[in-house]
């Protein structure tokens, strides 16, 4: 994971928790987490979502793009 820092806009392929077989590049914010000062959070659709190691944050949108077109090669099923 990335050194961020308080106030970095980020990429993060986000799943839809309605709907788990969909995902998508977002745009986010990173923040001090709000119950803990010490600790940095991700700000996307109005909430706050703890930055742990294995989330799939980037600094720019094509970092994002290129693992994302990875996992969700649908070309490989044809």
């Amino acid at each position: 994971m990335g050194n961020f820092r308080v106030g970095e806009e980020v990429y993060v392929i986000y799943r839809n928790p309605h709907a788990a077989v969909v995902a998508n590049i977002e745009k986010a914010e990173v923040v001090e987490h709000p119950k803990n000062p010490q600790e940095l959070a991700i700000f996307l659709h109005d909430a706050y979502h703890p930055l742990a190691e294995d989330d799939a944050v980037f600094s720019s949108f094509e970092e994002a793009e290129e693992l994302y077109n990875e996992i969700f090669d649908y070309e490989q099923y044809d």
